[in-house]
């Protein structure tokens, strides 16, 4: 799919805003925007999530980050200790700009690897931990209907499952930053054929952002939804998150049209 958009670089955010939810899906977009764009944290910076990063990851972990794009996520990692990192991103752009940055500030471990989430090029059972933040949001979309969505829109969140599942160690975790609530993303994380056990937490001012961690061989037979934990936190957001990308995002994912 070409991209017809022609995104404008804010000079206030230093970010590219496109003209709908959708233009997110085309990778020439990515390309366009991360040639001009130096860095933007989708989804709050690592300080409002950084207590839950250090209880669940150990600083010997191997971590893959899913969609690296020019977030500061991997480099924050490292600055906390946790220095076995593979980040990959799907445009060749990001990727070489992450290579120099991460190689600038002089974090070798680092590894940054174009590939794409929904087929991962790596031996099963290879790291302790994946991570992503917002980049599974992207292939919702244009799911459609959010309680049914698109058999396209499942299809290639369960192939992106499926492969993190694979990639993970048989005692390894999961960790899905995102705007999607429980009940949307428990049916698909919690798939029969998966073993991980799944909790959450939430973070963030007006906008909740959650926090989900799937144990990987924790899931229990008998396991049973905690419908009562499930309920949505009310939404009252402050004037800059209106203005942000992140609202654009969420009302298109919550509320999509067909």
């Amino acid at each position: 799919m070409e991209s017809n958009s022609d995104p404008k670089l804010n000079p206030d955010t230093n970010s590219v805003g496109p003209p709908s939810a959708l233009t997110y899906l085309d990778p020439h977009y990515w390309d366009e925007r991360f040639t001009s764009e130096e860095h933007y944290e989708w989804f709050k910076d690592y300080s409002h999530f950084q207590h839950l990063i250090n209880a669940n990851i150990k600083t010997s972990s191997s971590v893959l980050e899913l969609g690296c794009g020019n977030s500061q996520l991997c480099e924050e990692l490292y600055k906390d200790g946790i220095v076995d990192i593979t980040c990959i991103d799907l445009s060749s752009v990001a990727v070489e700009k992450m290579q120099s940055r991460v190689e600038s500030k002089g974090y070798k471990e680092i590894k940054v690897v174009q590939a794409d989430m929904l087929d991962l090029p790596f031996n099963s059972e290879s790291f302790d931990v994946v991570i992503e933040k917002g980049t599974m949001d992207v292939l919702f979309v244009d799911a459609g209907d959010p309680w049914n969505p698109r058999q396209e829109t499942v299809s290639k969140v369960m192939a992106t499952l499926d492969g993190v599942h694979r990639v993970l160690k048989p005692d390894g975790i999961f960790i899905s930053i995102t705007f999607g609530q429980p009940h949307f993303r428990r049916p698909l994380f919690m798939d029969p054929k998966f073993s991980w056990s799944m909790e959450y937490n939430t973070f963030g001012d007006g906008f909740h952002y959650f926090f989900y961690i799937l144990r990987k061989g924790k899931r229990q037979n008998d396991e049973k939804e905690e419908d009562g934990k499930c309920r949505d936190p009310s939404i009252s957001m402050y004037q800059d998150e209106l203005e942000g990308e992140d609202y654009l995002f969420r009302t298109h994912i919550d509320d999509d049209e067909d």
